[in-house]
């Protein structure tokens, strides 16, 4: 349990934006919460999540986008790999946080501290 509350806490935490976790967790690799995204040109909103982490060490992001899609990112030792879209993918650290670039307008801040497994 107290995996899940870290890992929450993580996953809805940002020094850009105050969020707190929307939705509960149960088995301890899953987070289910919020993390900054835009896209369409919009300023950085507060978006559903939900962050998996795999046994093979990979990690997923879903995200709610404010249309309605959902943006899939996937991951190896931390480090956005690729997406759910054709479109290019790139990433910098800034601080404590990842921040994911998919051309040509869509951004996602997640702490890198989540993207690890616990």
């Amino acid at each position: 349990m107290l995996r899940f509350v870290i890992a929450a806490v993580i996953l809805s935490s940002s020094s850009a934006i105050a969020q707190e976790s929307t939705l509960a967790a149960t088995d301890g690799k899953n987070a289910l919460g919020t993390v900054p995204c835009a896209s369409g040109g919009a300023p950085l909103a507060s978006c559903h999540a939900e962050l998996r982490h795999h046994d093979d060490g990979t990690t997923t992001l879903a995200v709610a986008l404010v249309a309605g899609e959902v943006r899939s990112i996937y991951f190896s030792d931390g480090v956005p790999t690729s997406s759910s879209s054709p479109s290019n993918l790139s990433h910098e650290i800034r601080g404590d946080m990842t921040v994911i670039f998919i051309d040509p307008d869509e951004v996602y801040e997640v702490p890198t501290a989540a993207l690890k497994r616990q």
